[in-house]
């Protein structure tokens, strides 16, 4: 067995970034492959980073049968040992980040809510907002830049393809990655990863090998070492299928 594990975004990957249903019996299909790596040892296990809020990645560990090893949630806020079921915060996160994210909350909501802008529930140490004009969206970007430097809100502002991300600047998918191996002991040179956004380079350079869906952003595609010429779960169905022979 070349890896231990591979380290998977959700968004884009697993599922679609729209409301659209996920695709329950692909799921399954990989809940049965982690019953094998845990059970046989063959193959590796797929654990998950993901920016979304740490209830629906435990959830979806869970789902995936995923019961060795740990989980990234909030983009490296959370860290889920499915081992333990212990659920970790990042120790760099100090209240006064705590009170900088409920500080830029507020202004959200009192300046970009009244024009549809809305705020992912659920998160506890970082922000995730939505509106459908993608192009207004994105638009947004340089002035919660500058308001974060005005105020000296330590955040740090990137894209998917329909939300805007607002993380603290020293907390990532990178020290969340750092976080996981420590915590079990997995080497880099056996870990693989998948993801379809440039954030989800923090994965691609953490790890000895890289794959992306066929819908990744033509930017992160140069940094992999496989493209799958399917989309999504399909996708990482193939690039599970193709590190595992």
């Amino acid at each position: 067995m070349r890896f231990d594990a591979v380290i998977c975004d959700i968004d884009g990957c697993l599922g679609p970034e729209s409301h659209h249903p996920l695709d329950a019996a692909s799921l399954a299909n990989l809940a049965r492959h982690n019953r094998r790596a845990v059970s046989s040892r063959d193959v590796p296990v797929i654990a998950l980073a993901s920016g979304r809020p740490f209830p629906f990645v435990e959830c979806l560990c869970r789902l995936m049968a995923n019961t060795t090893v740990p989980c990234i949630a909030e983009n490296g806020v959370w860290l889920y040992d499915p081992v333990q079921g212990d659920f970790i915060i990042d120790p760099q996160v100090t209240p006064a980040d705590l009170e900088s994210i409920s500080a830029l909350t507020h202004w959200i909501a009192t300046e970009l809510a009244p024009t549809g802008i809305v705020m992912q529930p659920g998160k506890s140490a970082s922000i995730s907002i939505y509106h459908p004009d993608t192009d207004y969206l994105m638009a947004l970007m340089p002035t919660i830049a500058g308001i974060a430097r005005q105020r000296n809100w330590p955040i740090r502002v990137s894209r998917t393809v329909r939300w805007i991300n607002l993380d603290l600047a020293h907390v990532s998918k990178a020290t969340g990655i750092a976080r996981l191996i420590a915590r079990s002991g997995l080497d880099k040179s056996r870990l693989a990863g998948v993801g379809d956004s440039l954030s989800d380079l923090a994965i691609a350079e953490r790890v000895s090998f890289f794959a992306c869906p066929k819908n990744a952003d033509d930017k992160l595609k140069p940094h992999a070492h496989y493209v799958s010429p399917h989309e999504e779960i399909d996708g990482v169905l193939d690039i599970v299928d193709h590190i595992s022979r």
